[in-house]
């Protein structure tokens, strides 16, 4: 990326300052900043057994000094923290009052000294948008029309079978089709300590475990758990991952994997469907639950929700 304006020092600290002091504990932070910030070249030089101002000073440092190359992630970066006005999760520690008060303090004067970037953070904006309008003319391809049409009868066909374990099988086909039409590098299944996983596929430089359910009952926390599991024995540490399960999520286990280390997303047959018809695409949805996650926590942001900000 080329660019003649850049973050001035002042912001560049400012951004420090607020990131140390958003999350108490590491993990949070740890989540934050995996859901935002795409090099995972970067990502990797992190020690997460270091303070907690020492990894975000390492982390902006890095990005800073090659700020022609990851000037995207610093913007995310400060527009992810300045959206940020929920401190509950601080004030209900110990001296909570004190971590609000500081956390609301550094996230203001990022906001303050944000206002002089507005047009930079504007510029990505446009970006995004110049994404979705990219998309809606590539629906106009009959190629790619006719590719969707062929993926929705392929599911479609799926709801009214009666062999469950095929149905996952095809259903894993359906994802894979679905995800090389948009350019997301799938893999197909593989073993991995023993254990049979969905896929894989490589969205904004950052690997994706696919786990895919598609059972009567919502996944509850045990399954969630199994992919937690994975994903934290895994040799790259900046690999996350995306739970399908077509019939929903139990609301105890959004809740659960909603705290602490948040290591994936989960998506549901909703969120499918509005992709198969056409009526999103698959990384902007992608993009926006991931951001919605690193935001408020929540891994579960439903397309009700998604497709209302689109309007």
């Amino acid at each position: 990326m080329v660019t003649t304006k850049r973050i001035t020092p002042a912001a560049i600290n400012a951004l420090k300052e607020a990131l140390t002091n958003i999350y108490w504990y590491k993990s949070d932070l740890r989540s934050f900043i995996m859901n935002t910030v795409n090099d995972t070249n970067i990502l990797a030089k992190l020690d997460w057994s270091d303070y907690k101002r020492n990894i975000v000073t390492l982390l902006i440092n890095n990005l800073a000094r090659n700020e022609d190359i990851h000037q995207n992630d610093l913007l995310r970066l400060m527009s992810e923290v300045i959206k940020i006005e929920d401190f509950s999760h601080l004030g209900r520690l110990e001296d909570g009052a004190e971590k609000v008060r500081k956390a609301k303090e550094s996230v203001n004067a990022l906001r303050t000294l944000a206002k002089a970037h507005f047009d930079l953070l504007e510029t990505q904006r446009i970006s995004e948008d110049n994404r979705k309008a990219a998309y809606e003319k590539m629906l106009r391809n009959q190629g790619v029309r006719d590719r969707l049409k062929e993926i929705e009868k392929d599911y479609l066909a799926l709801i009214s079978s009666t062999n469950l374990q095929q149905r996952g099988f095809a259903l894993e086909h359906v994802l894979r089709d679905l995800f090389t039409l948009f350019d997301l590098d799938p893999k197909a299944s593989f073993r991995i300590a023993g254990e049979q996983i969905d896929g894989a596929f490589t969205f904004a430089n950052t690997d994706f475990i696919l786990e895919a359910k598609w059972q009567q009952e919502p996944v509850g926390t045990r399954e969630l758990d199994s992919l937690h599991s994975k994903l934290s024995r895994m040799t790259l540490e900046n690999t996350l991952g995306l739970f399908l399960s077509v019939n929903g999520y139990s609301s105890d286990a959004v809740k659960a994997h909603s705290s602490g280390r948040r290591l994936m997303i989960l998506m549901d047959g909703s969120h499918l469907m509005a992709v198969i018809e056409g009526r999103i695409d698959l990384v902007q949805l992608l993009l926006r639950m991931r951001r919605h996650a690193s935001q408020t926590g929540n891994i579960y942001l439903r397309i009700q929700d998604i497709m209302l900000g689109e309007e």
